[in-house]
């Protein structure tokens, strides 16, 4: 059988899954044992065994369950509920105070736990209601939490960044440092695009009442800002600066990060049993989550390449020649939004990488960019349907009368911010090269 026609059902065969239910990883996984043995024979057992091997045993990877450890410990010391209240009053004389608020504390939260699910969740619990009670449009209060909770998978330390390191051969401080600028980027046009739009149609996000606004001090206010920001920007810069000045690799960074996260539960006076207890089994649930699909993406990604994918996707992008280098790279972060929309984020990096990054070199690409462009890119699979991991954890947490259109109406405008992101980048390149070469590793 051609190559062709193995990929073409392949993806049919994940698209299938996806749309009856099933988990991705087992998705994965089982279109890989049926694909590679009708295509490849019984050989494929022995090599799925090894690369299983390989996978489950990666020192590197021990960074991701202290992460996400860091993130659950983070999520119950009560620095977000502080720090939203402290912001929501600072920026109450704002249209749209309490989106932006929003903007800003994902941005924080994002660069101190690196997992979209934990804020996603933790502002649409906290910010939400708040925003309907204000009176904001439904639209704009889910676009601006499912969008703000996905600059977690950007901004460092974040989970997808570790993965893309560990496949790419990249270092892990260095990839770190370039998505940092791209993150705040991201952030910084989030926070433009409600501030100018709220200014221009302020029915949709009015601004706190007179009333509201003068509940604190400007002193208090100054306090509760520096109590909640304070530590956890000493926790970013004790993670992110002992691998940028190579005191610490990432698997002892993320511990350091795990072990100060907890000591600020218990200075915030949040620590009890039953909270550790949550948030070690709210680890464990997510990191398993993560290696199994990242087992099954492995296998598929093997048979893929194994059944002559690269040379189809090669072909596909070479083709395409006669639009120049930045035509076939056009070509690739295409191929890279649509797959958003079938597969997860870990299948995604493991499918392309492989393709991608030899071919981008070729073509005369810094790889480091490269690599930070696809992460910017795949932003954009947490928010497209039907795979969109921030659209199902939003549907999972908003009141009764927010239907799912709401939800893909409202993360429309961030999406097409995404892209004008990748445009910028391009353009400015230098906005994710310049900081990696200044720091150690």
């Amino acid at each position: 059988m051609e190559p062709e026609i193995w990929i073409a059902l392949m993806f049919s065969g994940v698209l299938v899954g996806i749309l009856a239910g099933a988990p991705i990883a087992f998705v994965l996984g089982g279109l890989a044992v049926v694909f590679g043995y009708f295509g490849m024979g019984e050989r494929v057992f022995p090599m799925f065994a090894n690369r299983m091997w390989q996978t489950t045993t990666n020192e590197l990877l021990a960074a991701i369950p202290m992460f996400i450890f860091m993130a659950a410990i983070l999520d119950r010391s009560g620095i977000a509920e502080g720090l939203f209240r402290a912001l929501q009053y600072a920026l109450g004389r704002f249209n749209g105070a309490v989106a932006l608020t929003v903007i800003v504390l994902s941005t924080v939260f994002a660069a101190v736990t690196g997992v979209v699910g934990a804020s996603v969740i933790s502002m649409s619990l906290m910010a939400l209601p708040a925003m309907l009670k204000y009176g904001y449009d439904k639209k704009l209060a889910t676009g601006v939490v499912a969008s703000g909770g996905t600059l977690g998978i950007i901004i460092p330390p974040s989970i997808m960044l570790v993965i893309m390191a560990d496949q790419s051969g990249e270092s892990v401080g260095r990839l770190f440092a370039g998505s940092l600028l791209p993150g705040l980027l991201l952030a910084g046009l989030y926070f433009l695009y409600v501030m100018i739009r709220s200014w221009l149609q302020p029915e949709l996000a009015p601004a706190l009442s007179e009333e509201e606004r003068n509940r604190y001090t400007t002193w208090q206010i100054t306090r509760m800002i520096l109590v909640n920001l304070v530590p956890p920007v000493l926790l970013i810069f004790g993670v992110l600066g002992s691998i940028w000045a190579g005191i610490a690799t990432p698997t002892e960074a993320s511990a350091i990060g795990a072990f100060t996260s907890l000591a600020l539960m218990v200075v915030y006076g949040r620590f009890t049993m039953k909270a550790l207890k949550e948030s070690v089994w709210s680890a464990t649930r997510t990191s398993c989550m993560v290696i199994m699909v990242m087992v099954g993406a492995t296998l598929f990604t093997q048979v893929f390449l194994g059944l002559g994918g690269r040379d189809v996707v090669t072909n596909l992008i070479m083709s395409m020649d006669f639009l120049d280098r930045w035509g076939m790279f056009a070509m690739m972060m295409l191929i890279v939004f649509i797959l958003g929309f079938l597969l997860d984020w870990v299948g995604i990096i493991l499918i392309t990488f492989p393709i991608f990054l030899p071919l981008a070199t070729m073509l005369g690409f810094d790889k480091l960019w490269m690599i930070v462009m696809i992460a910017v890119n795949l932003q954009a699979s947490f928010l497209t349907p039907p795979v969109g991991y921030s659209l199902f954890y939003m549907r999972s947490t908003v009141p009764p009368g927010i239907s799912m259109m709401d939800i893909y109406k409202g993360v429309t405008p961030f999406l097409l911010l995404q892209l004008l992101a990748l445009a910028l980048l391009m353009i400015f390149p230098q906005i994710i090269t310049w900081l990696p070469t200044l720091i150690a590793r």
